[in-house]
């Protein structure tokens, strides 16, 4: 039986999404309540690898199991298995051909900032605490200076395994929500840290973006913003 899942997840007490010896992570205790569910779990895959301290708000995983409870009542067997920061948000049988991460088109995410000039411990690990002024409308022409497609080279560690470095935005804006100022992306993939990397350069030079989207050294753009202020929001197939 192959199953979709909704996940949703606070990274503060993960050690990322994939499973590491030792350590602490969501795909480590997803798996423990999948086997603790079913007889049989085979072919896990996810949607998007998340970094140590990253949240998800519709994370994707597919999965093959066996003996278990039917599709649609999985979450609900599944969620008193998890900890208190995962939660399986729904579940249902998918096509045989359906796969988490290659069936994706998109992945949308958001960055978070709080930008009141007193910190709140209701926003610690859940965003990135910049109490200074910002210059909300040079962030905005960064980020519509990021839709299409460029070579993403400078927002990426530079050791890397990834050998292509051109990727497609389709949607990248700022936008204020009280005292959250919250970057909102959506591409066809994403290279390791680049979302972080893009809002650490616009939040230090926003100006600097376009000369910096045609396959610069990492070197020349910006920090790489704290893992805590980023979501997974959606995946579209």
């Amino acid at each position: 039986m192959h199953v979709i899942l909704t996940l949703e997840y606070d990274g503060t007490p993960f050690h990322g999404w994939a499973t590491q010896p030792g350590l602490s992570t969501v795909e480590g205790a997803l798996r423990r309540a999948l086997g603790e569910t079913f007889a049989a779990v085979e072919s896990l895959a996810v949607a998007g690898r998340t970094d140590s301290g990253v949240h998800a708000l519709g994370q994707v995983v597919s999965v093959d199991v066996e003996g278990g409870p039917p599709p649609e009542r999985a979450a609900a067997a599944l969620n008193p298995r998890l900890p208190d920061e995962i939660t399986v948000l729904s579940s249902a049988e998918a096509s045989a051909s359906f796969h988490a991460r290659h069936s994706a088109r998109s992945r949308s995410y958001r960055y978070r900032l709080f930008t009141r000039s007193t910190p709140s411990p209701f926003e610690r690990r859940r965003s990135w605490w910049l109490p200074q002024a910002l210059d909300e409308h040079a962030l905005g022409a960064a980020a519509a200076a990021l839709v299409g497609q460029h070579d993403f080279s400078a927002f990426t560690p530079a050791q890397t395994q990834h050998d292509v470095f051109v990727r497609v935005v389709k949607r990248a804006e700022w936008i204020r929500r009280g005292d959250h100022l919250d970057f909102e992306i959506t591409a066809d993939s994403y290279l390791r840290h680049m979302v972080r990397s893009l809002v650490g350069t616009m939040v230090e030079a926003p100006d600097t973006i376009p000369g910096l989207l045609d396959g610069r050294p990492r070197s020349e753009a910006g920090v790489t913003a704290p893992p805590w202020g980023l979501y997974l929001v959606s995946v579209a197939y």
